[in-house]
């Protein structure tokens, strides 16, 4: 497909996300190759940005994970070189990867999103968890994949899970846990593709639930009835365009025990193995991998 030109595939990167943007960049660049678009690897980790420009790349497909490639940083940087990219642009990118000020919009324009607070060293933990209630989420802020997540359940493990998530950032957030079902709602232009309803063995769509657990279920459909899935579907779009975000992404929540929805985040820049979420629900609306990686290079931009 000459119409695209010469493609970069931005994957690895430095954060802790790495190797599961090798995964996704892989898988991308083995579809673009598939349709006979002029694609190569690209390692921001090894590699300067400004050789993108001067080895005549016309467009970059984000495979990049976390920090430094979903956080508006490389976004910031291909706009300053002319080179269009796909997915949000720098302030969505910035504000979705941040997931307090996320909330923050949320709760402004009255989207559901569990209730919260930021911790510090100084914290006074025990009241935290009086407010809160038990169970508790503690995580980083600014990460992605549940990295330094901590399902705290007695308030004697508050300093640890704390102390495990500031190691990722400094920025500490403690959510309130919402017991139910696990949803994710994947968008593609304006619209929400089928949604996927997800079981983790443990109670918990951890790290190690999401990578390496063999038990996890998927269900898409999500075996919700239609009306629901149509109002939740229309929520995650409204969701995700407040933040500002365009292109593709995926929009996670929870429905707790009376199917009430409670948004937890977006992800501007979601895995794309052949096993992740957004291309399973991209294969169920009918859209096989390498068509889902063809629509989102379209809709490459710049600013």
């Amino acid at each position: 497909m000459g119409q695209f030109g010469k493609v970069a595939v931005l994957l690895g990167g430095r954060s802790a996300e790495r190797e599961i943007s090798l995964l996704s960049g892989n898988a991308v660049l083995e579809a673009l190759r598939g349709r006979g678009v002029d694609s190569h690897e690209f390692d921001p980790a090894h590699r300067a940005l400004e050789e993108l420009q001067q080895d005549g790349f016309e467009r970059v497909f984000i495979a990049l994970h976390g920090r430094y490639g979903e956080d508006g940083t490389v976004q910031g940087a291909l706009e300053l070189l002319g080179i269009p990219y796909t997915g949000s642009g720098v302030m969505a990118s910035a504000l979705a990867m941040d997931k307090w000020r996320t909330k923050l919009i949320w709760q402004s324009v009255g989207i559901p999103t569990p209730r919260f607070e930021m911790l510090s060293a100084e914290s006074d933990f025990s009241a935290v968890t009086v407010r809160l209630g038990l169970p508790l989420i503690v995580k980083p802020s600014r990460e992605g994949s549940t990295i330094g997540l901590t399902k705290v359940t007695q308030v004697t493990q508050m300093a640890d899970a704390y102390i495990l998530a500031a190691r990722h950032d400094p920025m500490v957030l403690a959510e309130q846990f919402i017991s139910g079902a696990e949803i994710t709602a994947s968008i593609l232009g304006d619209i929400a593709l089928p949604l996927i309803r997800i079981e983790a063995a443990s109670g918990l769509y951890d790290y190690h639930a999401k990578y390496f657990a063999e038990d996890t279920q998927y269900f898409c459909p999500s075996g919700l009835p239609l009306e629901q899935e149509q109002s939740l579907q229309a929520l995650a779009v409204r969701a995700f365009e407040i933040v500002g975000c365009s292109g593709w992404g995926r929009v996670d929540l929870m429905l707790d025990q009376q199917g009430e929805p409670y948004l937890l985040e977006v992800n501007t820049s979601p895995g794309m193995t052949n096993h992740s979420l957004v291309p399973m629900a991209a294969k169920v609306h009918g859209l096989a991998f390498p068509d889902l990686v063809i629509r989102i290079l379209q809709s490459a931009h710049v600013g």
